[in-house]
């Protein structure tokens, strides 16, 4: 216990909590204050000027990072025919339809996310209770249910789904501690352009309202929405 709370006071020092700062700065500081022993992931939260309520401002969709996440994801893809070679190829590692589907109503749920081509839905459709709760359910909305599975796979190895809780805030993830600085920035971006472009024409007032940053055993840091202004 000791030993935990003077970790505490070391990461909560030269913290303002008070203080939104630049995001170069915010990148610093969640940097510095990832002493944990594994590689923590630098995580984003961002509350959105919406109301989830209302169907047309319910935000989802996902995000190729440029940079990665630093985490490995398998991916499991529902196809058939000649897409099967392409899926393999492109580094699924799950690939199949009737006998997949058989595996995962088993449950050997051994993937973090599912792909699925149009043609296969027909079966992926009868998962809906296994997967739906865990967040695996394809959906189109995020580019996978698809025809081009290639793409999609690449994609889903390096990128990240992101969907606003019940009170307008997103959740997701940019990268690793072990990331620079530089790598970090252009992953953020790249979150912040694809949430801007979704901005539902029914939103009104100040859309981007907050942005913090923390690492995964660290302490959140406001981000000033001034310094990141698109």
């Amino acid at each position: 216990m000791a030993k935990n709370s003077k970790r505490s006071r070391g990461i909560r020092e030269g913290l303002d909590f008070n203080k939104l700062y630049s995001l170069e700065d915010a990148i610093s500081l969640v940097k510095k204050t990832a002493t944990a022993k594994f590689d923590e992931s630098v995580d984003l939260s961002v509350n959105l000027g919406i109301d989830p309520r209302k169907s047309d401002q319910a935000i989802r969709g996902s995000v190729v990072l440029p940079n990665g996440t630093g985490r490995v994801t398998r991916v499991a893809v529902f196809t058939q025919g000649a897409n099967i070679k392409a899926a393999k190829e492109a580094g699924a590692d799950l690939v199949g339809l009737e006998d997949l589907a058989q595996e995962v109503k088993s449950g050997h749920i051994n993937f973090d996310v599912v792909i699925a081509s149009p043609d296969a839905m027909r079966v992926v459709g009868q998962l809906g209770t296994i997967l739906g709760p865990r967040g695996l359910m394809p959906n189109p909305k995020v580019g996978t249910v698809t025809s081009n599975v290639t793409e999609a796979v690449k994609n889903a190895k390096v990128g990240i789904q992101y969907r606003a809780d019940k009170n307008g805030i997103i959740h997701t993830t940019i990268g690793r501690a072990s990331f620079d600085d530089k790598a970090l920035r252009e992953n953020f971006d790249a979150v912040l352009d694809a949430l801007i472009k979704v901005k539902p024409a029914s939103s009104k007032g100040q859309y981007v309202k907050r942005i913090a940053l923390s690492s995964t055993m660290g302490l959140g840091v406001g981000v000033d929405t001034a310094s990141v202004s698109k």
